[in-house]
């Protein structure tokens, strides 16, 4: 079934907007997003050096980190581990929120929701090199956003979440397609939010480049090797 489903889906599509990073960047399906929730207090850079390492031999070349609660200090010492052990080149590395620290944290680029930075100013702080991923909508495309100087549009939360609170329904594949149509054939649209290894065909085959996954991955002993299994399902 897995196959039949995700055979109907376009392959991840190359994007030029304008920023010369981005031009080069092919779009995994699956796309990690590492919240600090499943970062252990004790034992912590070890425990990153492990994953990350693990997450690079497993074959990511995307991923987020999200720590919505801790001090700047930590957010900068766990992406510096990060960044040690998921090669610059080979892995992107984004950061959550902090636009102000992208350069500093030595990321790739940043994800920015609603109620951070605009877009606009994410750019700004950036720059043209790195990525700016920002949130595109959820039953329709936020007013301007296909203006924004972003990389890719998140979109939903398509189902129920357990890793991030948010007000707004779940859209379903149907809303992913409707975003879909309404963004066009060529932006890259990642859906987040509650979507699982037995879902994420449906939401490829309405209209997603990549499906977000946290708790899906990071919930699991071994969170490389669950990447590798849906590497593999979703070919």
């Amino acid at each position: 079934m897995l196959a039949a489903v995700v055979a109907a889906d376009r392959s991840a599509p190359l994007v030029s907007i304008g920023y010369p990073e981005i031009m080069r960047f092919q779009f995994p399906k699956v796309y990690p997003i590492l919240d600090s929730a499943y970062i252990p207090s004790s034992g912590r850079e070890q425990f990153l050096r492990r994953l990350g390492s693990s997450l690079a031999d497993a074959g990511v070349r995307l991923l987020e980190y999200r720590n919505k609660t801790g001090a700047e200090a930590e957010l900068l010492a766990d992406a510096a581990v990060l960044r040690a052990v998921l090669p610059a080149g080979k892995v992107k590395l984004i950061l959550d929120d902090r636009a102000d620290l992208v350069a500093r944290a030595g990321c790739d680029g940043v994800h920015v929701d609603a109620g951070d930075v605009s877009p606009e100013e994410a750019r700004r702080l950036v720059g043209p090199e790195r990525m700016v991923g920002a949130f595109g909508g959820s039953d329709a495309l936020l007013p301007g956003i296909l203006e924004a100087p972003v990389d890719y549009l998140a979109v939903g939360p398509v189902y129920e979440t357990v890793t991030k609170q948010t007000d707004l329904k779940p859209i379903g594949p149907e809303g992913v397609r409707r975003l879909r149509q309404q963004a066009g054939p060529d932006r890259v649209l990642t859906a987040a939010a509650g979507v699982t290894l037995e879902t994420a065909p449906l939401v490829l085959s309405a209209g997603a480049t990549t499906v977000a996954v946290s708790a899906a991955l990071f919930r699991h002993s071994d969170p490389a090797a669950e990447f590798r299994r849906w590497m593999a399902a979703l070919q």
